[in-house]
């Protein structure tokens, strides 16, 4: 389980095209120091698994299907990544609880700079905005964030607001995220849990 705090900001250094998946090699020192082969590393939100760890980098092998149902099909050597590994059984619960399994893509329909702060709106695909609320939490590219405002409930063109802090702009990619960008999108799995056992939808 992840919290949606980014504690590194990786570079993807290569990409190799396999039969039916794609390897990424990532050069992230921190995330990287105290990671074993078969750990579980949050790239962008996605968790993912550690196949090799070297030289201050770790290798992780994505397959179509992660492809198709994230942005990470996008990336390209140069790209920064957020990073994160998991919490630890005595590790402090500071964002909130995040699974790494991208619900959806978003996209960046405007950002907005509010002093050295920035406010992102982000489209959404309209299956999944019933699963969010103002003042609710939501992971967006694995970080942990709070909706500010949230579109209509049944409208056609779906979507909600982020303020991004200076610090935050600073530690994760979020500071060169820019209008139109892609953004892997996990909305809070209690929301959907509480769905199921409510019966909505039948």
């Amino acid at each position: 389980m992840f919290t949606g705090i980014v504690t590194e900001l990786g570079t993807v250094t290569n990409m190799e095209r396999m039969d039916g998946f794609t390897r990424f090699g990532i050069n992230a020192p921190e995330t990287t120091a105290d990671a074993g082969i078969g750990d579980s590393i949050a790239v962008n939100g996605v968790c993912l698994t550690a196949i090799s760890i070297d030289d201050g980098g770790f290798s992780v092998d994505v397959v179509d299907e992660s492809l198709d149902r994230s942005s990470l099909g996008g990336l390209a050597p140069g790209g920064r990544v957020n990073l994160e590994r998991p919490m630890p059984a005595h590790g402090r619960f500071d964002g909130h609880i995040v699974q790494g399994h991208v619900d959806g893509v978003g996209r960046v329909v405007s950002r907005t700079a509010e002093g050295e702060a920035a406010r992102f709106r982000i489209s959404l695909p309209a299956s999944l905005s019933r699963y969010i609320v103002e003042k609710g939490s939501i992971a967006v590219d694995g970080t942990s964030l709070t909706i500010t405002a949230v579109s209509e409930l049944d409208a056609d063109d779906a979507w909600f607001e982020i303020a991004v802090i200076p610090h935050t702009l600073e530690a994760t990619v979020f500071g060169i995220t820019e209008a139109g960008s892609e953004v892997n999108l996990e909305v809070d799995v209690i929301a959907k849990y509480l769905e199921r056992m409510a019966g909505s939808g039948r």
